[in-house]
């Protein structure tokens, strides 16, 4: 009997946290779908509606509106927390003397929540308060951003704040693959002459395709659940013109009590999700075993 313990310890003791995850996890997930396809509304029912919620949804200006915000808001956010977080790489690759000053200077950020960092940008981008203000106060009268309270421009304040806070995070990523890279092949090129230009273009950049992958899939992850920056930056507004398929979701779930249509929301996040998750769970498989 101690031997087949023995033996058998390692599933003991993963067994309660597996039991957590399959109910917790896995089985609200497969609830919430189940409520995608029901006229739930105030309260979760079982009455079955077929796709009702769906076309609901994709009939639904305001879930437009979300989607595209979401293009919007991804695709900038990407791609400008990825080519500042490289050139700030670059920059302290250089091994300059306040290299350990400058890494915490740029990782503060990602040390603080997003509702923090929606706040505070909140407080700097109010054009009662903040640059606005300052600006005016200074001496220059016409100057105007109210890029806060313009329905056409709200989106873009909260990709200026997500990428403020995840910069930071990805130049340490991209730092460290830097860093990983085989230094003979660095000292071979600098022998045969190559400039610091070509022996980033041409060497070192070719050889961080799975960080630059690893990142891209880190930072898709993060802005299609979006949701706690756009809460306390813009709360979605003005009116909706800045909402994210996240906050479309928690509006509709549980301040418009259409949990239905919530919650197909929730389930198309969901599928979003998983189209950019196991696609790169996939590759690192297939090169974890190669």
């Amino acid at each position: 009997m101690k031997k087949f313990f023995e033996n058998r310890l390692s599933l003991l003791v993963t067994a309660p946290t597996f039991a957590c995850m399959l109910v917790f996890v896995y089985g609200f997930m497969a609830w919430t779908a189940w409520i995608s396809f029901t006229g739930s509304t105030m309260l979760p029912v079982h009455t079955f509606a077929g796709l009702s919620n769906y076309e609901f949804l994709f009939g639904n200006e305001r879930w437009s509106v979300a989607i595209r915000n979401l293009l919007v808001f991804s695709t900038l956010f990407i791609g400008g927390s990825m080519t500042l977080g490289l050139f700030l790489a670059i920059l302290i690759d250089q091994k300059i003397r306040t290299e350990g000053f400058l890494r915490a200077i740029f990782l503060y950020p990602m040390a603080l929540s997003f509702i923090v960092t929606g706040t505070a940008w909140k407080w700097i981008l109010n054009p009662g308060t903040g640059l606005e203000k300052l600006f005016q106060d200074m001496g220059w009268a016409t100057f105007t951003f109210d890029w806060l309270i313009d329905p056409k421009m709200s989106i873009y304040t909260v990709v200026i704040a997500g990428i403020w806070q995840s910069t930071g995070f990805v130049m340490a990523l991209f730092l460290a693959g830097l860093r990983g890279i085989d230094s003979n092949i660095v000292k071979a090129a600098q022998i045969d002459g190559a400039s610091t230009f070509d022996l980033y273009a041409k060497i070192l950049l070719p050889n961080l395709r799975a960080t630059f992958f690893s990142v891209g899939m880190i930072l898709c992850h993060i802005a299609i659940k979006s949701f706690d920056l756009v809460m306390a930056l813009t709360g979605g507004g003005p009116g909706y013109s800045s909402d994210l398929p996240a906050t479309f979701m928690y509006t509709f779930s549980f301040n418009r009590n259409q949990m239905g249509a919530g919650a197909a929301s929730a389930v198309i996040m969901l599928a979003t999700t998983m189209a950019v998750i196991v696609p790169y769970l996939y590759s690192e498989s297939r090169r974890n075993h190669a």
